[in-house]
């Protein structure tokens, strides 16, 4: 059986494009893109991916493994799947992004952006997504999109929650994210150009972007500190109940202003090796640019994926404050 992952690392062709192994039917409708069908029917659609951003590579290895895993009749699959490794090109250059980050893009803000790779794979994931949650469309949707930090964390693992209007979250996905060893929840307040917000928010899906650990070279990654996720995953596609007692304990943040790069005059006030969740008092200024100031307001802020390099018009933080699950609301 072929390695999905070295395939992909290999370059564009796809050398089996469909086939059967035991009682799942599997095709490859794009490069990086695999989905998965049981014979014997299912109950949900659900989208795992990762390389959103190239040098990701820890979920990138956790996803190929499980990939491996289905193939080789490990678990008996009970949900249709869609595995998707998104920015091949930066996955094969060991990069980030080539010329624009590729999860500012999606809910169609690939077209604010000159042409490229990114702004064309943006449009080919969205089509997919919208392909796949068309089949089956009355049963539930879930998406979850692995992703780790560029810098250090005071959490190693977490998930950031897309903006809901509604402010209400499926109670089985929380209670999932519990169970997988997630350390610390973010809710974020406004829609984004992310690909979990623009599963959720288009197509009703119970979304999640996972962040696991910081970014490695392949092959340096220790997977046994997401042995959490690892077991979550399996769980999740043969609908074995959540082990809850992995993590019960959630650190839940807000956020509370997002800290843009709006000129070259932009100043971050946070040291290049301030980890995520690093705390500031309140007062402190965070960032400065010509017109504004980011400062805390509450008793403690804290400062989530602070990057001073970003491009003009981009995030280059988020302002976070304390919150906890009776926060939100379940349903």
């Amino acid at each position: 059986m072929f390695d999905f992952l070295a395939e992909t690392l290999a370059g564009d062709e796809i050398i089996d494009a469909s086939g059967e192994t035991g009682d799942v039917a599997w095709s490859r409708p794009e490069p990086g893109v695999m989905i998965f069908e049981p014979s014997c029917g299912y109950s949900q659609n659900i989208i795992i991916s990762a390389a959103i951003h190239g040098n990701e590579t820890a979920p990138i290895e956790i996803i190929n493994r499980l990939i491996g895993d289905i193939l080789n009749h490990q678990y008996p699959l009970k949900v249709r799947l869609m595995v998707i490794f998104g920015n091949l090109e930066a996955m094969r250059k060991g990069e980030r992004y080539l010329k624009v980050d590729l999860n500012r893009l999606f809910s169609d803000h690939y077209l604010q952006h000159e042409c490229c790779y990114e702004t064309k794979r943006a449009a080919t994931l969205q089509q997919l997504v919208a392909n796949f949650y068309s089949i089956g469309p009355d049963k539930p949707r879930a998406h979850f999109d692995l992703h780790t930090a560029i810098r250090a964390s005071r959490h190693i693992a977490f998930g950031l929650l897309p903006y809901q209007a509604s402010g209400c979250y499926q109670a089985t996905m929380i209670t999932w994210l519990q169970s997988v060893g997630l350390e610390a929840l973010v809710v974020n307040h406004a829609p984004a150009a992310t690909f979990s917000y623009f599963s959720s928010h288009q197509f009703g899906a119970n979304s999640c972007t996972l962040e696991l650990g910081k970014a490695k070279p392949f092959g340096q990654n220790d997977l046994q500190q997401f042995s959490g996720i690892n077991q979550g995953l399996i769980n999740l596609i043969t609908e074995q109940t959540p082990d809850t007692s992995i993590g019960n304990t959630l650190t839940v943040y807000k956020v509370a202003e997002v800290i843009s790069k709006r000129s070259e005059q932009f100043i971050l006030n946070v040291a290049d090796d301030a980890a995520n969740f690093t705390a500031f008092p309140k007062g402190f200024i965070l960032a400065s640019d010509r017109d504004v100031k980011y400062q805390v307001k509450a008793e403690n802020g804290y400062i989530l994926f602070p990057n001073n390099k970003v491009k003009i018009g981009f995030r280059a933080g988020l302002l976070l404050s304390k919150a906890d699950l009776s926060a939100l609301t379940l349903v």
